[in-house]
């Protein structure tokens, strides 16, 4: 089988594993993560043979995190279930230091060792979406935010890079990210009163 076919296929697990990460996380469910980590590993491969680097550096990234949110949650077992919290000024400084730091740093890595055509943009798309990821993982309401900041970005650049199934996910992922905040603010406000 060739490579475009294997990628193709490799495409539609992946996406149809990423709806069920976002719809589980839109949820609150623990099992957002082995969806999550299932998706990412194809999606690490995928990226990389199409020359998105920093998306598949950030697809390992998401797998790192998947394991350390599954078992941040996890470790809860038989405690009440983690709340859900409003970003503190703290970290919104550490998600400040992760997008800039991040870009900067991917952008430079990018544009010297590497082939890619589009170092800032695939840079500031995997940076914002690594401070996302890292709320999400912390359980605070503006990962949806910041998440969807990064998709902003990534829907035209997923086109641009001839990947319509992800560019679709991402879609998708915009929407539920904006039901999801509303969501999960609704659920902190009924969890504090």
């Amino acid at each position: 089988m060739e490579l475009q076919r294997v990628l193709e296929i490799l495409q539609w697990v992946a996406v149809i594993f990423g709806v069920a990460e976002v719809l589980l996380a839109w949820k609150n469910n623990i099992l957002l993560y082995p969806a999550g980590i299932l998706s990412t590993v194809l999606t690490i491969y995928i990226f990389a043979k199409s020359k998105l680097y920093a998306e598949s550096v950030l697809n390992g990234y998401y797998f790192v995190m998947s394991v350390y949110g599954w078992w941040h949650w996890h470790k809860r077992r038989n405690e009440p279930p983690l709340p859900i919290g409003r970003t503190s000024r703290s970290e919104w400084g550490i998600s400040a230091v992760i997008v800039i730091g991040g870009f900067l740093l991917q952008y430079l890595i990018l544009k010297r060792f590497t082939d890619s055509p589009v170092p800032a943009w695939d840079a500031w798309v995997s940076a914002t979406a690594w401070a996302g990821t890292w709320l999400l993982a912390r359980r605070k309401i503006e990962n949806w935010v910041l998440l969807n900041i990064s998709n902003l970005f990534a829907i035209p650049l997923l086109f641009y890079k001839q990947l319509p199934l992800y560019a679709g996910l991402t879609i998708i992922l915009f929407v539920v990210a904006c039901i999801g905040y509303f969501e999960w603010a609704k659920r902190f406000k009924a969890q504090t009163i």
